[in-house]
């Protein structure tokens, strides 16, 4: 899963981020609303975590001109304020959900959990394949009963191949769905983490590899 965090307090965004990355999850910061929406409008991400009071653009703006762009990520925002009016305009803005600052980790987590269930394409709770089961809510895996201890992107990798059903997923789609912005496409990483999946999935052999296409369960 990819998560957008846009956040003028930078402390804030990077304790955000790095909590969400211990969570399995790929995260790109954007300081201000200007260079949130930029991001947002070129990279697919599930969900957009967006500070309301923003500089260069704010909140509001961000989120109006996502939904009039027609993005798929759904926008959970964040505000200092909590009155039922400033909930009811996030809503309105065309935001999917409302966090008031301070927040519990747990509920941010949770909050961004159930938004990528809504995503388009939609991620559902629990993703199985014969005995390999994912719980993208408890952001845990196991196979046949055991658990798997898979590092932040192979869980992100083995979650995009199961949601796919069987359809091959590029390495470029991989890239893009599962590793953040500083990702160097040009290096071995994908293959590298296939490797290492496999070997944590154990035998038998679940991921194909289609020449010239990427891989599939």
């Amino acid at each position: 899963m990819r998560v957008l965090v846009i956040e003028d307090d930078e402390e804030l965004a990077e304790t955000i981020a790095a909590g969400l990355r211990d969570a399995r999850m790929a995260v790109d910061v954007a300081l201000d609303g200007e260079a949130g929406l930029e991001r947002a409008l070129v990279h697919e991400y599930e969900v957009v975590i967006l500070d309301r009071d923003l500089p260069a653009v704010h909140g509001d703006e961000v989120c109006k001109r996502l939904v009039a762009a027609g993005a798929r990520s759904r926008v959970l925002m964040l505000t200092g304020a909590a009155q039922d009016q400033d909930l009811i305009d996030g809503l309105g803005l065309g935001a999917d959900d409302y966090l008031p600052k301070p927040f519990a980790f747990a509920v941010l987590v949770a909050r961004i959990t159930a938004l990528a269930r809504r995503a388009q394409p939609s991620i559902p709770p629990v993703l199985e394949h014969d005995d390999i089961v994912l719980n993208t809510a408890k952001r845990c895996a196991q196979r046949a009963g055991r658990p798997l201890a898979l590092r932040p992107k192979e869980f992100g990798v083995l979650e995009l191949l199961l949601g796919a059903e069987g359809r091959v997923v590029s390495a470029e789609e991989l890239l893009e769905r599962v590793w953040d912005e500083a990702a160097d496409p040009f290096t071995g990483a994908v293959k590298i983490t296939i490797s290492r999946l496999r070997t944590r999935l154990g035998d038998p052999p679940v991921i194909e590899t289609v020449a010239k296409a990427g891989y599939r369960i």
